[in-house]
């Protein structure tokens, strides 16, 4: 296990950094010490924030030789507690936000050079300027990393069209567990000399070693993009109707999501500005994006009205209204919080299993506790949803998130009895580095231990996140 720094490696960390790299400053590492819903608090004697590859090798070398646990962190952004230390102060925090050049754009190569503290945000723009797409598409785009993105192999709202981020990399830059530098920065589609070491630390948490760059694809821009807003009648109908428009529009959809009445309400009550688009309340909505013209996408949804898909729809005329019907999706998490304490999930099955999940797991919880209330929405079209819980009317929010465990046990059994996972896009963290243990292999687990153990042997990436 990792020890405590002394005071001449904390010194000597923080020469590796100079001057401006650390602050032992109680008020400005205090942002660094909790994630935003406020179930992880951790400490640390020092956060060091280098400026460069080379510093953050200099820092992985000293924390190497000492046995100090070292935990990166990208924006903060993470919901598993990945980012943040543990409660007993014994590790280094090492945050990348000062490494946040875009080191490249080449639109021939459609590729970008990267470093892990540049925003999400920072590096769509950066494509734009070129007139491509980095597709990557997030809630948090204007304050999480890519640095954090890769190490928690984000998902978001493309993953139908675009993939992961694992998908999105062609190479990387990575600071080793010993202090050594993987320049892997190679733009290439093609390249079968041996074992695809980038994705050991795609989604690997910071746990085998720390991304500071990356070589990024990027693609066309699209030239039009119809959103749509439409009322389902059943969760079933929504599923099939993922399918139709896939057919029906040359398989052009850019992004499909579930949102239930509950969510809608929670938003044009708790959201500012925030309407419902549609007359006539339905129990189910999707929202998607189809990159082809209205004419195509208007036959289609007449179709689909005439097969019962769909009771109502409304097709956004500029980009205004696209943005302002993609708030009501984006806005479901920050309208929960108003509406009292909740226990989230997020959770993939196959995209045909979705209804069964949903109908099963709202009866699990019911059978536990029968007020509650289920928010399920998310990423339909590649079988991701988050599976949130808010507390029933009235009650105590604190007696109510100390159910979590055996609610979780709940849906996660429902998970695994469909062949799903109980993290699809947020990763393990510290949330889930008990749990998964009832639902991965023994083979598995030990498969990951001996990689955790061959990249990291003292153990000091990370400490206590993830399988391994």
């Amino acid at each position: 296990m990792p020890r405590p720094p002394d005071a001449a490696t904390l010194n000597r960390l923080k020469q590796a950094v100079g001057p401006a790299g650390f602050s032992t400053d109680p008020d400005q590492i205090a942002p660094h010490l909790v994630e935003w819903r406020n179930l992880y608090r951790g400490r640390t004697p020092l956060l060091l924030q280098p400026a460069s590859t080379a510093e953050v090798a200099a820092v992985v070398r000293v924390c190497a030789e000492a046995e100090v646990g070292i935990v990166p962190q990208g924006g903060n952004t993470g919901l598993v507690g990945g980012q943040i230390p543990h409660g007993d102060g014994n590790e280094i925090l090492l945050s990348l936000g000062r490494l946040n050049r875009v080191r490249s754009v080449d639109p021939v190569d459609n590729a970008m050079v990267v470093e892990a503290g540049c925003t999400l945000a920072a590096v769509q723009q950066a494509a734009a300027g070129v007139d491509r797409l980095f597709p990557l598409s997030l809630a948090s785009e204007g304050s999480c990393q890519i640095g954090g993105n890769l190490s928690t192999n984000a998902g978001g709202i493309h993953v139908l069209r675009y993939g992961n981020s694992r998908d999105l990399v062609l190479g990387l830059e990575v600071v080793t567990a010993d202090g050594e530098i993987w320049d892997g920065l190679r733009a290439l589609r093609k390249d079968n000399t041996g074992y695809e070491l980038k994705q050991l630390f795609l989604g690997a948490e910071g746990t085998l070693g720390i991304i500071t760059a990356a070589v990024l694809k990027l693609f066309p821009r699209h030239r039009e993009v119809q959103t749509v807003f439409a009322a389902v009648p059943a969760i079933e109908a929504a599923v099939t109707l993922l399918s139709h428009v896939r057919n029906t529009c040359d398989d052009a959809v850019l992004a499909f999501e579930l949102l239930p009445r509950l969510a809608l309400e929670f938003v044009t009550r708790h959201l500012p500005g925030a309407v419902d688009p549609l007359p006539v309340p339905s129990p189910w909505y999707v929202i998607f994006d189809v990159t082809t013209g209205p004419a195509i996408v208007e036959r289609s949804l007449a179709a689909a009205a005439e097969a019962g898909l769909i009771s109502d729809a409304t097709m956004a005329g500029h980009t205004t209204q696209a943005a302002n019907l993609w708030r009501l999706r984006e806005g479901i998490s920050e309208s929960q919080k108003p509406e009292g304490a909740s226990i989230k999930h997020d959770i993939s099955v196959p995209v045909s299993r979705i209804p069964a999940f949903v109908h099963q797991a709202t009866a699990a919880v019911k059978a536990l506790i029968p007020d509650i209330r289920p928010v399920p929405f998310g990423h339909v079209g590649d079988g991701n949803l988050h599976f949130n819980l808010t507390q029933p009317k009235g009650a105590d929010g604190q007696a109510f998130l100390g159910q979590s465990d055996k609610i979780h046990h709940a849906v996660h059994d429902v998970v695994a009895a469909l062949g799903g996972s109980i993290s699809a896009e947020h990763g393990i963290g510290q949330a889930k580095r008990l749990e998964i243990r009832r639902y991965k292999s023994a083979v598995e687990i030990n498969l990951m231990r001996q990689i955790k153990n061959a990249l990291d042997p003292k153990g000091i990436m990370n400490p206590g996140k993830g399988v391994a």
